[in-house]
């Protein structure tokens, strides 16, 4: 029963029982909570100690094995046989097959399908809530949150089912119509990151459905468990419908089948969620084959305090916005640009606010709002910005240090220029850097000096500068807020950003496009022949 004692202890008091410690290093080489008791909500997703790693109609796998590793202490969750390359190639020929299936079945039809595809994530939702916590580290609302998103996008996807549509435009030549019609674009390509592991999948996943595609999906090398689990749910629901359940197809691995779908000419669209720099070669890599790309990529996202802000809502706001995943959103505020009037009274209210901030096990709901870093890299980038700060001059006004494995103390630094390099830089923990202005207009400037353009906030209850801020004048981030913070999109809105945040657009609006081809249909119902523009060719 370690697990369960270890869960139930005061935040940190395991570490301190040098017996405890001990016995959990033996655990986390030994055994896997999936067969743990305690952790029963594994096997109800389909998980077992040695999970394949490829789905195509059936479940398989013959490339390396991997222990997945919970950030939470370190234990191992369970083992994943990762796809080969080989794997990968029948993968992607069974979602081709697939989708000729797929693309003939009306649309509304697809729509009912993807319905219950959310039904049945709101039947597993706990479990998956809770297994995203695990393999992740996020706190379990936030868990449970992104398991609420991919239930919301179907809906959304089932109602778009019925209403994607094209136009009907007029012609100039009499006799003739002009049409624009929307097709599927075939099979997709999606790439994801370790921080949502289901929600951008999920985005993808039901408008690519609607629209009548397949796709396959290369979760993070890190959360492959997040990823079968959901692929199980999926597959049900296509079989159940006699469907070809190869429609959502799945590999797990390194980066070698990154590359391999980037270059893969099978794939007309590639969405990729990671970093900047590597979301470039895969930009790169696509164009060169005249393929497209969807990028969600990096945010140094900034929130603007004007001197007429409620910094009562701002703090809250900003709490979130800057500890919420434990600075691991590409949302996440990275920024503070406060009018110099409220500067000193909200940093004082920030330290406040970060000192009842409780670190430690993201399963315990009640106590926890701040979980681990991700992985030991996260650590390490952690560890060397704040000694980037203190080089550079920066203030550590609470926080900068590790308390143990992957957790840290979320931070606040002051004493830095708006165009430090440290602070030019998308650091994934929780730092935030507070900066002075003297106006919106200086901190515009500053928002929109950084390279990455994705999420941006304003705090003000002036009318006037709103205006300013989500016009021309204004932000240059794809998401542009009043009075919310910068992290926590719904998903009726297109959800992406300007820049070297990627230029891609996912979810609601009208990102459907993105997995459709347009063709502009002109159609002749008479015995006349008339040229455009009036030409005469007789």
């Amino acid at each position: 029963m370690l697990i369960q004692n270890l869960r139930t202890l005061p935040k940190w008091n395991y570490y301190a029982n040098s017996t405890l410690r001990i016995l959990a290093r033996t655990m986390s080489t030994q055994n896997y909570l999936v067969n743990h008791p305690n952790y029963e909500f594994l096997k109800k997703l389909g998980l077992k100690e040695r999970n394949d790693g490829c789905f195509a109609e059936q479940w398989s796998g013959n490339g390396e094995i991997i222990k997945v590793i919970s950030p939470i202490n370190k234990s191992i969750i369970g083992e994943v046989q990762t796809a080969s390359l080989q794997d990968y190639d029948k993968a992607v020929d069974a979602a081709k097959n697939a989708q000729k299936v797929w693309r003939n079945i009306p649309a509304p039809q697809r729509g009912e399908i993807v319905r219950q595809i959310g039904d049945k994530l709101r039947q597993f939702k706990n479990e998956l809530g809770k297994l995203v916590s695990l393999e992740m580290g996020k706190i379990l609302p936030e868990g449970l949150g992104e398991v609420q998103e991919y239930i919301d996008i179907c809906d959304y996807a089932v109602g778009l089912s019925r209403m994607f549509e094209g136009k009907i435009i007029p012609s100039e030549r009499p006799g003739h119509i002009l049409l624009e019609v929307w097709n599927p674009i075939g099979t997709i390509g999606v790439i994801t990151a370790f921080n949502f592991p289901v929600a951008v999948a999920g985005w993808n996943s039901a408008i690519a459905l609607v629209t009548g595609n397949s796709m396959i999906w290369k979760s993070a090398p890190s959360t492959p468990l997040t990823s079968i689990a959901v692929t199980n749910l999926v597959s049900q629901v296509l079989k159940e419908n006699n469907l070809p359940s190869s429609i959502c197809s799945l590999v797990c691995g390194g980066a070698d089948l990154g590359k391999a779908i980037a270059n893969d000419k099978r794939l007309p669209l590639v969405s990729f969620t990671g970093s900047t720099k590597v979301g470039r070669e895969v930009a790169l890599t696509v164009q060169s084959r005249f393929g497209r790309n969807l990028l969600e990529l990096g945010g140094n996202n900034a929130i603007i305090v004007d001197e007429s802000a409620d910094l009562d809502i701002v703090t809250r706001a900003a709490l979130f916005a800057c500890v919420g995943t434990a600075g691991q959103r590409c949302t996440t505020t990275r920024r503070l640009i406060v009018h110099k009037k409220l500067y000193k009274e909200l940093v004082e209210r920030l330290i406040k606010a970060y000192q009842q901030v409780k670190i430690g096990n993201p399963l315990d709901e009640k106590d926890t709002l701040c979980g681990p870093l991700h992985s030991q890299q996260s650590v390490d980038n952690y560890l060397e910005t704040i000694a980037q700060i203190k080089k550079e001059g920066g203030k550590i006004e609470i926080g900068g240090e590790l308390i143990k494995d992957f957790y840290v103390k979320p931070t606040i630094v002051t004493g830095l220029k708006h165009d430090s390099e440290i602070v030019m830089k998308e650091t994934f923990a929780p730092i935030v850097y507070v900066i002075g202005c003297d106006s919106v207009d200086q901190a515009i400037e500053y928002n929109n000096e950084v390279e990455q353009g994705l999420s941006s906030s304003l705090f003000t209850n002036n009318l006037g500068e709103i205006f300013k801020w989500i016009g021309p004048n204004g932000s240059d981030c794809g998401i542009v807020n009043v009075n919310i913070p910068t992290s926590g999109a719904e998903i009726g809105g297109a959800f992406g950003g300007n820049k070297a945040s990627g230029g891609g657009r996912e979810s609601g609006s009208d990102s459907w496009k993105i997995y459709c081809t347009r063709h502009t249909c002109t159609i002749n119902y008479t015995k006349e022949l008339p040229l455009a523009q009036g030409i005469k060719f007789e």
